[in-house]
């Protein structure tokens, strides 16, 4: 007889199946009910983590601008200046008074008055020299300069250059104040950042921001005759105190002096004198007390070919013009160097020692950076016919 063997377990075998698998899906929705409370949990405190962050980069706790870093270098070197100087009251008729306003007011005074100024200044170097306008300390009898840290100072006008509006003032008393770094004002561009520091309305350690606007302004254009200077022209706001003050690039390194600001129609416009036109005159003044600046006695107005023309057209011309471009003389100053040289009113100036001239600014360049009774070569155009002149560039007068 055949035995069959029959598993002894067989009827149990597909229920511990079914509880193996019950199990199994147990466990998967038990671990994805915890990784949802995990996340639950976490992603809360990563939010309120980023947050704090977020606010701490706002409230400016953890980082600062450009600007701030660029003003802390520069700050420690900006100085308020403060000066006295006597002013004649002008004479006038006192019959001239209303009676009545005689006996409300009294006599009016007669004699000297004592008038107060205030500007900015940048300080320049470790032995205590202070750059600033010219027009700031002009004909002053006392000065007083306030540095950054809340100390004054009496201050000493070692020479000034009304020509460029620039001044040196040094610093009494043996100490080393705070240096300001110099940039280089021949390499900015139009577009670059420009962040004006000073006093404006006695208000100490104005900060404010703008761009280049424009370079090579020509003070002349802004109705200043008796300078000579190219500006760089800005729209950070600047007002009155800020005179002298630093204009600062971007990295923190001085670019220009604050010396003028446009008001009325177009206000807003502010213009600064190049440092390293500051730098050479500063130098002059700490050798000498002045500088000397070279000039030939001309005045002069851009002649562009279109101009010509146009003027030739016209059938009342005095004179025919040359149809080209250069720098055209509209008087010549008597006892100048120019009329010693021979140089004519209607002249056309078209060369000035190999350089080729086609505006009023390459030759006064030139003209600037000529010896005193070095003679200069100049290409003009008369009645059709080119020639050369010789002339001896002479000091400016009228600057001491």
């Amino acid at each position: 007889m055949r035995l069959r063997l029959v598993p002894l377990f067989r009827p149990s075998l597909t229920p511990m199946i079914s509880s193996r698998l019950l199990l199994q899906q147990g466990f998967a929705v038990l671990t994805h009910f915890l990784g949802l409370l995990l996340v639950a949990v976490l992603l809360p405190l990563s939010l309120g983590v980023q947050s704090v962050k977020a606010l701490s980069d706002v409230d400016g706790s953890t980082s600062h601008s450009f600007v701030a870093d660029a003003v802390r270098r520069v700050a420690p070197a900006v100085v308020r200046i403060d000066t006295e100087r006597t002013v004649q009251r002008q004479p006038f008729d006192p019959t001239l008074i209303d009676p009545l306003l005689r006996d409300l007011l009294g006599e009016p005074g007669i004699g000297p008055e004592r008038e107060r100024g205030q500007g900015s200044g940048v300080v320049i170097d470790d032995q205590g020299l202070v750059l600033t306008n010219a027009h700031v300390v002009d004909q002053v009898d006392a000065v007083s300069v306030t540095l950054a840290d809340g100390d004054q100072r009496d201050g000493r006008v070692v020479g000034t250059d009304p020509v460029t509006d620039l001044a040196l003032v040094r610093l009494d008393g043996a100490f080393r104040p705070q240096v300001a770094p110099l940039g280089d004002s021949d390499a900015l561009e139009v577009g670059d950042w420009a962040i004006a520091l000073g006093t404006p309305y006695g208000l100490e350690r104005t900060v404010t921001l703008g761009i280049v606007s424009g370079l090579h302004r020509n003070i002349s254009s802004l109705g200043f005759s008796d300078k000579r200077l190219d500006l760089i022209q800005t729209d950070a706001a600047i007002n009155p105190g800020n005179s002298g003050g630093p204009r600062v690039n971007g990295r923190g390194e001085v670019i220009g002096i604050n010396t003028l600001v446009r008001s009325g129609p177009g206000a807003g416009l502010g213009f600064a004198i190049p440092i390293n036109l500051a730098r050479n005159v500063s130098e002059q003044l700490v050798i000498s007390g002045g500088v000397v600046h070279p000039y030939l006695g001309l005045q002069l107005v851009t002649l562009t070919s279109r101009i010509a023309k146009e003027h030739n057209r016209d059938p009342n011309a005095l004179v025919e013009l040359p149809e080209r471009s250069g720098a055209l003389v509209q008087s010549v100053l008597p006892d100048s160097p120019a009329e010693r040289a021979g140089v004519r009113r209607g002249d056309l100036v078209i060369g000035v020692a190999e350089t080729l001239v086609t505006e009023p600014q390459i030759l006064l360049k030139q003209v600037d950076q000529a010896e005193i009774d070095v003679p200069l070569s100049l290409k003009i155009m008369r009645n059709g016919e080119e020639i050369s002149l010789s002339v001896k560039p002479a000091a400016l007068p009228g600057l001491s």
